[in-house]
């Protein structure tokens, strides 16, 4: 190995250091009453990851709300890519503070324009009715292969720079059930299994486990609309965007212990992609649910 290559092994963060950089990346700055901002992702070049704007934006509504009052709800719209480059100011709006909910609008902004409007509703804790649907009966994670174990496996005809991307350390671990990288893999249904948590602790604060969550909610859900048609978002001609997003917290969840996101694509059409989600714990109580539309489109080449 040569000394560079050492140099940057060296320099290389664990872990443990990836998740607590989550943390930090998810927390935001008060610049004033409802005015908030998020840092950029550090050595970040290109598009924002839509779940780090949702989660940010949940981390700024927060702080508007009484801390008795737990978000439940909360329903986004993607309108221009964010840049990396830039941290993203968040202004919030008080809508509404009922006895039991409390509503918040909150805009995101880069260059003086939105990027993303959304809406979280918060709610006092109470008891009631109570039903939940079953967890689908699938390998426990420690059966499974990390995203970068298989797309070190199939290095050979993968691009190399999706091959660096995923040999990085990150802050989100994913166990597939089924990996769309194996070309082995004829099944097409619109269903997808993952395992998932942060790949170290991140402390005790609910609402920063809330946080994660929204964040990791983006990851897979837009994928599962292209698995019946045999089409990836690593092909040439694909376009791919989250247009919309909503996710339900139906009780507290610990982000760094084992999830699974079963997701399911019930329709696709006019170059969109619906799909659904429902997040377990490993011993299947069901603590969120989420909703996507987004861009699924293969360009198709023009003359002239």
């Amino acid at each position: 190995m040569s000394e560079n290559m050492e140099q940057a092994e060296e320099r290389r963060p664990s872990q443990d250091e990836a998740a607590g950089a989550l943390v930090d990346l998810l927390t935001v700055e008060e610049l004033d009453q409802d005015l908030y901002r998020g840092p950029r992702n550090p050595g970040g070049q290109g598009r924002v990851f839509g779940g780090q704007v949702i989660a940010q934006a949940l981390m700024s509504a927060v702080g508007s709300v009484d801390p008795e009052r737990v978000a439940h709800s909360l329903h986004a719209y993607f309108m221009r890519p964010g840049d990396e480059r830039l941290p993203i100011i968040f202004r919030v709006e008080r809508d509404y503070d009922g006895g039991t909910f409390s509503n918040r609008r909150v805009i995101a902004i880069q260059r003086g324009k939105p990027i993303l409007n959304m809406t979280a509703s918060f709610q006092k804790r109470e008891s009631g009715l109570s039903h939940t649907a079953e967890m689908p009966d699938v390998p426990p994670p420690e059966e499974l292969e990390t995203e970068s174990q298989i797309a070190l496996r199939h290095k050979d005809r993968l691009p190399q720079k999706f091959v660096d991307f995923m040999m990085r350390p990150r802050s989100i671990e994913l166990r597939p059930v089924e990996s769309w990288l194996d070309p082995e893999n004829e099944v097409r249904n619109g269903q997808r299994q993952t395992w998932f948590k942060t790949t170290g602790p991140v402390g005790d604060d609910p609402v920063m486990h809330r946080a994660i969550l929204a964040y990791a909610s983006d990851m897979t859900l837009l994928g599962t609309s292209m698995k019946p048609h045999g089409v990836n978002w690593l092909m040439p001609k694909m376009q791919t965007a989250s247009l919309d997003h909503a996710l339900w917290f139906h009780d507290d969840v610990r982000a760094d212990e084992w999830l699974l996101y079963a997701c399911d694509s019930p329709w696709a059409g006019g170059g969109r992609g619906f799909n659904r989600g429902h997040i377990f714990t490993r011993d299947g109580k069901l603590i969120a649910s989420a909703t996507q539309e987004g861009l699924i489109r293969i360009r198709q080449d023009r003359e002239g």
